[in-house]
């Protein structure tokens, strides 16, 4: 069951409402004109209301005046006056169903932009976190948080244009109470205060619910997503985990209704009670209309105008607290949103400036590089010292959990050591621009992404600025071996892979990974790094692979992950890992005839092939 979050205060609800300048910013600079054209169509239309009412009481003030004292210039049958009075009121009617879709136009449009830049911003600015933020759950939460809000963001905004709008409705009709009875208005505050105090509490109760809540609602929608997904269906099927995923979902699913349910109980019971205050309210102040009309205080126009002006006033004044107290809320899932936006990466040290040499001369250095991840006790490398060499090939063997892909992701500057340095040609890699020195690495991990787009897309992934380069594409291609699967696409370089879209076709294991293997060829790099990428290959076509991987890295520096002994051999050197550290270095030969750990599990693999 989801951890309770402490509740959030009046003042720090409130304090939130800072956020909104700051969201306002960024709906004008997704569209200036849009936003003034949007504020100036509300201004006009707020002054609708009590025009509308002013009128009404003109044209029955005009009415009972014919009644009592008879009618004159007439024109089509009405008094010039009374017909004035009434072309005026459709006038408004027509102006204010304009405006009203203009209004409604406008905030559409601005709402589709600000949804799309909420989510630029995020996708970008998640692109500059460190890799291993995004392995921890704390992470994911806040990123769920800012993600999943994007329309909350679209209805606040109208919400706080609506607000505006009604407000200087308000004083307008404020206007007209408190040139007849003042009073009317004190009658009026005092009744909404409870209302708004209840709904702001509310609104705080239900922000607490659904932000501790966060962790669960992600797991449902986890388990929405396997438990219908053509990923899963197979194994679904095959080991019966319909019921037990199900069950689960509906565990998790009912004890987020429970507690939802009794706030949304409480909720409606109170609301109830203030909707009652406030009604009493406005037939207290009808009943003193009513008594000043019969007095002959004011007349039966007036009457009216003062009736609707106060009960457009209670509407007006009820929205506009329970409004505030709902932007409030919504001013804390804002929160949410910039507080993601202000994350900086843990390692703080990617603001490195200098260039990659071209060539590379000396090649990298590994110098007691330790490293640990967040959260773990663990050292998933302890005191690593070893030299890649510019053009040598480089082999890293060991058992699963030895630490080999974490070299690598030290090596492509994903993460950065917990302790030690690593030199590229003497400077060390955090000193060097990032995106240019991943720019000098093609590298495909052992879980690379099947991309729901086009083959052509999918292998242009490698250098993404190259994809209308469809020689370069073709090419990658051919020497991935890519191209004998492509051939058999019908629509070839532009099908469409993965079920998840109309016209999409599924690949084996084996086809994707050859896929993969392309966006490798695609950049002209001078370090390529192979993890485990031809574990879905059968043992002819992974040797083929490695031969053409061997003509790849003629002259540049490779480093190669498999579990097959018979390809690693054909590095210039093997480092085999244990633990972390660092147990033998050598080439095929040296190791072998040391008679130590690798030369241990060699024969033992050469075995199975007796």
């Amino acid at each position: 069951m989801a951890q309770s979050k402490p509740q959030k205060g009046f003042l720090e609800q409130f304090t939130a409402l800072g956020n909104i300048p700051r969201f306002f910013r960024m709906i004008w600079e997704v569209s200036p004109r849009m936003a003034v054209l949007n504020g100036v169509l509300r201004l006009i239309q707020a002054a609708i209301p009590v025009s509308m009412l002013y009128v009404g009481k003109m044209i029955i003030d005009e009415i009972l005046r014919c009644i009592g004292q008879g009618c004159t210039d007439l024109v089509w049958g009405l008094p010039r006056t009374l017909l004035f009075w009434v072309v005026a009121e459709f006038a408004l009617a027509i102006l204010s169903s304009l405006l009203g879709r203009g209004i409604s136009l406008t905030e559409s449009l601005l709402g589709d932009l600000l949804s799309n830049d909420s989510s630029v911003r995020i996708m970008r600015h998640a692109a500059t976190l460190d890799l291993f933020q995004f392995e921890d759950a704390e992470f994911y939460d806040k990123l769920e948080r800012a993600r999943t809000q994007t329309t909350g963001r679209t209805m606040l905004m109208a919400l706080v244009m609506s607000q505006v709008q009604d407000m200087v409705s308000m004083l307008f009709l404020i206007g007209g109470l408190a040139a007849f009875n003042p009073w009317l208005i004190l009658l009026l505050v005092v009744a909404i205060i409870p209302s708004f105090l209840g709904e702001t509490h509310f609104n705080r109760r239900s922000y607490s619910l659904t932000y501790s809540w966060t962790p669960e609602r992600r797991e449902l929608d986890y388990l929405r997503f396997i438990g219908a997904s053509n990923e899963t269906a197979k194994e679904i099927k095959i080991f019966g985990l319909a019921n037990f995923l199900t069950d689960r979902f509906k565990r998790i699913s009912d004890q987020y209704y429970e507690a939802n349910k009794n706030l949304t109980i409480r909720r409606a019971g109170w609301g109830s009670l203030f909707s009652i205050l406030g009604t009493a309210s406005y037939y207290a102040a009808y009943v003193v209309i009513i008594m000043q009309t019969v007095k002959g205080s004011i007349t039966v126009g007036t009457l009216t105008f003062l009736a609707g002006s106060f009960q457009r006033m209670q509407g007006l004044l009820q929205g506009i607290m329970r409004n505030f107290a709902r932007i409030s809320e919504m001013a804390l899932y804002l929160q949410d949103f910039f507080g993601f936006l202000e994350l900086k990466p843990l390692s703080g040290k990617h603001n490195g400036t200098v260039r990659v040499p071209r060539p590379i001369r000396q090649g990298f250095v590994f110098e007691n590089v330790s490293f640990k991840y967040p959260n773990s006790e663990k050292w998933a490398l302890r005191n690593l010292s070893f030299t890649l060499n510019t053009g040598e090939k480089l082999a890293l063997v060991g058992e699963n959990g030895a630490g080999k892909t974490t070299i690598v992701k030290l090596l492509t500057h994903l993460y950065e050591p917990t302790e030690g340095r690593i030199l590229l040609d003497g400077v060390d890699l955090c000193d060097y621009d990032p995106e240019d020195l991943r720019g000098e690495i093609g590298v495909i991990f052992q879980d690379y992404f099947r991309y729901a787009f086009t083959v052509s897309e999918n292998i242009a992934v490698g250098n993404i600025v190259e994809r209308e380069n469809h020689p370069l594409i073709e090419d990658a291609a051919k020497k991935s071996l890519a191209d004998e699967v492509i051939s058999g696409l019908p629509k070839k370089y532009e099908q469409m892979l993965g079920k998840r879209f109309t016209e999409g076709v599924d690949l084996s294991g084996g086809q994707w990974q050859k896929l993969a293997l392309a966006r490798a060829y695609m950049r002209d790099a001078q370090l390529i790094v192979l993890d485990e990428p031809t574990a879905s290959l059968d043992a002819r076509a992974e040797h083929e692979v490695f031969l053409r991987f061997a003509e790849l890295i003629k002259g540049k520096t490779g480093v190669l992950i498999s579990h097959r002994f018979s390809t690693v051999r054909m590095a210039d050197r093997i480092l085999f890992l244990e633990n972390g550290q660092l147990l033998e270095l050598g080439s095929h030969e040296q190791l072998v005839e040391q008679g130590g750990k690798y030369a241990e599990l060699f024969r033992l693999q050469a075995k199975g092939y007796v």
